[in-house]
């Protein structure tokens, strides 16, 4: 029986793992602001992660053989996390994102190594702890989140660089209800002039896959993306495909606020490395239809 803590991310997929993780026997903790209790079967434990006296206070002496953090945005909180679970977890899981590549000029997939933590520089001086700037530079906290456990010689680590989720009655973004409701309404979808396709994961390979990543004991950054590309008009038509009626409209801009998903540069993954280790992963055509159903629900 292992014990896993789950740093925050109690919805969506973090939910989805936490089921995963109990029905696989280990007795998991989840550590959150108190904001959401965790599943049946789950001990909660009430911290704000940012505050490094009360979140040892609140862990005691305990020892987990993993921890997955599922909240940790900023190298702030990161360098808080390191100090905190050095010494206390045999393996640390960092959730990260596809966005840490937000500044790789790419035709095709990425790489782990485009972005080598182990290089990226840290600023702990820029204001992460002021929510809006943080929230504007997502993906450079990630990143530099990253080379914080990089920097470490003591806390075995992997960042999984998650592609953009799909799927789930649950979703909470609103990104394809968005599509569903222009199409329906036969107002213009806004895209780049150039769009390029993206990689994706549907929500329950991500939850199997960071279940898998607790289990293993590979280190470094990891890309988790199911096998193909979408682009907008690809999820548009899969959208489209529910709705009883409707237009598919598109609107290139060159300024301004594009649709969801709708992306002016590259955002697909190489997932070589994960399939080597052995993940089996999906093709994105595969479930792409029910992910679009079952979050669009009885009434698309």
């Amino acid at each position: 029986m292992r014990e896993v803590l789950v740093v925050g991310g109690n919805r969506y997929f973090g939910k989805r793992l936490i089921e995963r993780l109990l029905a696989a026997g280990d007795r998991v903790t989840v550590l959150n602001r108190g904001s959401s209790p965790p599943p049946p079967g789950a001990r909660h434990v009430v911290a704000d992660r940012d505050d490094e006296t009360a979140l040892r206070a609140a862990l005691g002496a305990a020892h987990f053989d993993a921890v997955v953090d599922q909240v940790c945005y900023t190298p702030r909180q990161a360098e808080t996390a390191r100090r905190v679970f050095t010494g206390r977890t045999g393996r640390y899981v960092l959730t990260s994102t596809v966005e840490v590549y937000e500044y790789e000029d790419s035709v095709a997939p990425v790489r782990e190594d485009a972005v080598d933590p182990r290089t990226v520089a840290v600023d702990l001086a820029l204001p992460w702890d002021d929510a809006a700037f943080a929230e504007s530079r997502y993906g450079e906290g990630k990143r530099q989140a990253e080379a914080v456990f990089a920097a470490s010689q003591d806390l075995p680590w992997t960042s999984v660089r998650v592609a953009h989720v799909l799927g789930g009655a649950d979703d909470f973004t609103g990104r394809l209800t968005h599509y569903a409701d222009r199409i329906a309404a036969g107002e213009p979808i806004a895209v780049p002039p150039v769009e390029h396709p993206a990689t994706y994961i549907h929500v329950e390979e991500i939850a199997d896959f960071l279940f898998w990543a607790v289990g293993r004991d590979f280190t470094g950054p990891v890309n988790a993306a199911s096998h193909g590309l979408l682009s907008t008009r690809d999820l548009c038509a899969a959208v489209a495909e529910h709705l009883p009626q409707g237009t598919t409209v598109f609107r290139p801009v060159e300024v301004g606020q594009v649709s969801p998903f709708a992306f002016s540069r590259f955002y697909g993954m190489d997932n070589s490395r994960a399939v080597r280790l052995g993940f089996p992963f999906s093709h994105v055509r595969q479930w792409l239809p029910h992910a679009v159903a079952e979050t669009l629900g009885k009434d698309a």
